[in-house]
């Protein structure tokens, strides 16, 4: 499973990265045909604190799942982007496998 990494209007650091892929790669448990994943970070110009967006997009077989979370940190988003992304793989394998029982 590849993970492409995307920071707009910024440069993410290397640990930034590996912390993003480590997490991501985890994701792999829950639904085993992923294609790839894709991250974006994007920096809102606000005087609000929670200006960090994390949007991730997972290619599967015929479908795409998309989460996008605004937090303080992109840690942050991206943890609770993967909570996220964790029942939707579920979900949609458990209806690929209901597809093909029926």
């Amino acid at each position: 499973m590849k993970v492409f990494t995307q920071s707009v209007n910024f440069t993410a650091d290397k640990s930034l990265i590996d912390y993003i892929e480590k997490k991501i790669g985890g994701l792999e448990k829950f639904h085993d045909k992923i294609v790839d994943v894709e991250v974006f970070l994007k920096v809102q110009k606000t005087s609000e604190k929670e200006n960090k967006i994390t949007e991730v997009k997972i290619n599967i077989p015929g479908d795409e799942i998309i989460v996008k979370k605004i937090n303080k940190t992109f840690e942050e988003g991206v943890n609770i982007a993967v909570d996220s992304l964790k029942r939707s793989l579920k979900k949609s394998k458990e209806k690929l496998r209901d597809s093909l029982v029926s």
